[in-house]
């Protein structure tokens, strides 16, 4: 009876309507599981004992960090329920990795490395050319997860804010 209790409060306190939106807090909560294991392998210590307390001391404290930033972006940004914030931080998170992935091959297809440019340079380009296919994943991938206007409108600020509102037809 408590189990059930406890699902109906955190279904309220997300507006979760329906059980298929549960599936967004569950990919949330296991992005962050993996989000925090990875971090504390980057830590000095291997022993079993030390390693699965500091990974759950490093989830929580991320947790603490991703709930504390839904509660002010959830003023600011439109959505209609709550639990469409982390499906719109998952966004953000699939966007960042992928923009990498794409731009990394595209640099090495352009034939520059390292080795060939200034490291200056090179980080300077694959960051722009990184940053660009960000720009074109945050849509379509938004779109894929149902946020189409929120990441189009998102975009559009992005671009004003580069100085290329000019091109926009709003």
């Amino acid at each position: 009876m408590v189990q059930i209790r406890s699902m109906k409060t955190f279904k309220a306190a997300w507006e979760i309507k329906q059980n298929w939106q549960l599936l967004f807090p569950l990919i949330g909560l296991g992005s962050l599981g993996y989000s925090a294991f990875k971090l504390t392998s980057l830590l000095p210590f291997s022993e079993l004992y030390i390693f699965i307390p500091a990974s759950l001391v490093m989830f929580y404290v991320l947790l603490k960090i991703v709930v504390f930033a839904i509660t002010k972006l959830e003023s600011k940004w439109i959505v209609n329920a709550r639990w469409e914030l982390i499906r719109i931080f998952i966004v953000f998170a699939i966007t960042g990795s992928s923009s990498v992935l794409v731009g990394r091959p595209i640099i090495k297809w352009l034939g520059i490395t390292q080795d060939n440019l200034h490291p200056l340079l090179y980080w300077i380009l694959f960051i722009t050319i990184s940053l660009f296919f960000y720009q074109v994943l945050l849509v379509v991938i938004g779109w894929i997860f149902g946020q189409f206007q929120f990441f189009w409108n998102f975009e559009k600020k992005m671009i004003r804010r580069f100085g290329l509102g000019r091109f926009l037809k709003d």
